[in-house]
């Protein structure tokens, strides 16, 4: 059962019902005027089973209704229609869109949305990769970027930051969050996953510790929030959350493999221009 709250509307006998969805919020960002963000995990939806219960991903096998609703409800959290929290089918890769309105037809095949439109929230869909949220208070340009491991090492935050760059943004002013994902504790990989890592530069070594076996950990924050300093960036918040170990908080594709379960939710996380 979810806690709820009500906020009224203009007509006097209306309310409208705000679902309490505990999203994780950025100290770095909350302290930006003008600006609404959050990092949704799995409460305050209304998806059963595996999905329980704010999947929000439309390319999961859960009830697609299921996840409309999921959707509108963190829409009306942050504050714009459903049709304005835009979600890009996300492919790994390295390409950021600037985006001014809803999508026309299918969902473009980027992994980062940037805008500086108020009434659009972009957002991006995980379930152990790196959300980032991106933020210019002086230019008014706000980005998500989906960073898993292999759009990382692909250049998705840098191609993020050079849509913004190209709107007015500046590094040094720009503060990036990077929320919940898995972390290095949880982030098992083999020798070949490594090497790949060292053959694009002997430094990235730094982000690896020993596992068992001939296993290591990877750092996936400390990597990103590395690539986004050396973008520039003074300002990056690295959030401590792991995706794969909080069970009832966040969804995890890779803690779904470990249970061997068939599918899995994801997770939202979205910013946008408030004023």
């Amino acid at each position: 059962m979810q806690d709820l709250a009500t906020k009224a509307t203009s007509t006097p006998d209306a309310e409208e019902v705000i679902y309490d969805l505990a999203p994780v919020r950025s100290a770095m960002l909350s302290q930006l005027a003008g600006f609404e963000h959050g990092f949704y995990g799995r409460v305050g939806g209304v998806s059963s089973g595996i999905y329980e219960s704010l999947n929000s991903g439309p390319g999961s096998q859960d009830d697609p209704a299921n996840v409309a609703e999921n959707r509108r409800r963190i829409a009306t959290h942050l504050g714009v229609s459903p049709d304005r929290l835009l979600s890009a089918y996300q492919v790994h890769g390295a390409d950021a869109l600037l985006v001014d309105g809803p999508f026309q037809g299918e969902r473009p095949q980027v992994d980062a949305l940037v805008t500086r439109c108020p009434s659009i929230a972009p957002s991006v869909l995980t379930a152990d990769c790196a959300p980032v949220l991106f933020a210019d208070p002086a230019a008014r340009i706000v980005a998500a970027a989906h960073a898993g491991w292999k759009g990382a090492l692909g250049g998705i935050l840098e191609a993020t930051l050079a849509r913004m760059i190209k709107l007015g943004g500046a590094p040094g002013r720009i503060v990036a969050a990077i929320g919940p994902c898995i972390a290095q504790a949880s982030y098992e990989v083999g020798p070949e996953f490594v090497a790949r890592f060292v053959a694009a530069d002997p430094a990235n070594e730094r982000f690896f510790i020993p596992g068992e076996d001939d296993r290591s950990l990877f750092d996936l924050k400390r990597y990103c929030a590395a690539r986004l300093r050396a973008a520039g960036l003074g300002a990056v918040d690295i959030l401590p959350h792991d995706t794969c170990a909080e069970t009832s908080v966040f969804f995890s594709n890779r803690r779904r493999n470990l249970a061997g379960e068939a599918d899995y939710g994801r997770n939202l996380s979205a910013i946008r221009i408030a004023r």
